[in-house]
């Protein structure tokens, strides 16, 4: 059984005159995989070759500038404060991607691009909904790893804890109030493992949903977990009647999932049964 999970003690390395920071390394390994399994499933639904590459193209940059810019707005005071460093919010290297932003905006330019390529008359274009079911567990996979860079950098974990598997947090990294306590929930383990179930989850239910569930099913799943993973945390946040933002986020979001899904699931049966 583990005594406790130890923060790294460095969150980069330097290999002549570069620096390689670890939550970045985590991040772009994420959307490797991500890419790789999405063309493979696309590519194993009928869809054509490299077409999740070319949305990825575009897709990819957005969603980083999404979750950004949703991190910035949710978390001001550390860039735009009385004691913030405006450009530091140029720093992503250092942590701070809400996956909100990073969901809504990476999907938005998807569907754009995606149309961009049938309009063009690109051979291999199939139907967003399935475009967007076969990326769906590859993303899940990538916020796991993902999830890692915040390990690295000592940030993103939960309230003070005394279980085995309790993360070590050096003082330096301990947020006011909490600066007699060692070990703290590692959220950042709890989500990526919520991630990795919901993905094999999706995997081994998806031949039972319509186009287009499975992505939804994503977008439920994963915000039940992360409203859970939002309560633990007590890193600075904005809050609304008591609760953090991203806790109202999850619910809201949530809900219109579940009913996006029960309304995906009726549609398509009544386009089934009115085609027989």
């Amino acid at each position: 059984m583990l005594r406790f999970i130890p923060t790294p003690t460095s969150s980069k390395i330097g290999i002549g005159p570069f620096t390689i920071h670890f939550y970045a390394l985590c991040i772009i390994s994420g959307i490797v995989i991500a890419i790789w399994l999405g063309d493979r499933r696309y590519k194993a639904a009928g869809g054509g070759e490299l077409v999740v590459a070319d949305v990825a193209l575009a897709a990819v940059p957005a969603g980083i500038i999404g979750g950004r810019i949703y991190h910035l707005i949710t978390s001001p005071d550390a860039y735009f404060g009385s004691h913030g460093h405006p450009l530091d919010a140029f720093k992503i290297w250092n942590g701070g991607l809400g996956i909100w932003g990073a969901i809504a905006l990476g999907t938005y330019v998807s569907w754009w691009r995606f149309n961009r390529l049938k309009k063009s008359g690109r051979s291999g274009i199939l139907s967003f909904a399935i475009f967007a079911d076969a990326l769906a567990p590859g993303v899940l996979f990538a916020q796991a790893i993902g999830r890692f860079g915040n390990w690295f950098n000592g940030e993103l974990f939960g309230r003070p804890t005394n279980l085995p598997w309790g993360l070590e947090i050096p003082p330096s990294l301990r947020p006011t109030g909490f600066e007699q306590f060692a070990t703290f929930h590692p959220t950042f383990l709890y989500e990526s493992l919520w991630c990795i179930a919901v993905a094999v989850t999706l995997i081994a239910l998806e031949r039972k949903f319509s186009p287009g569930q499975s992505f939804t099913f994503y977008i439920g799943a994963y915000c039940i977990g992360r409203f859970f993973f939002e309560m633990l945390r007590i890193d600075s946040a904005h809050a609304i009647l008591g609760l953090r933002v991203n806790v109202w986020v999850s619910v809201l979001v949530a809900a219109c999932a579940v009913i996006l899904f029960i309304a995906q699931g009726r549609t398509w049966k009544r386009s089934q049964s009115g085609s027989l």
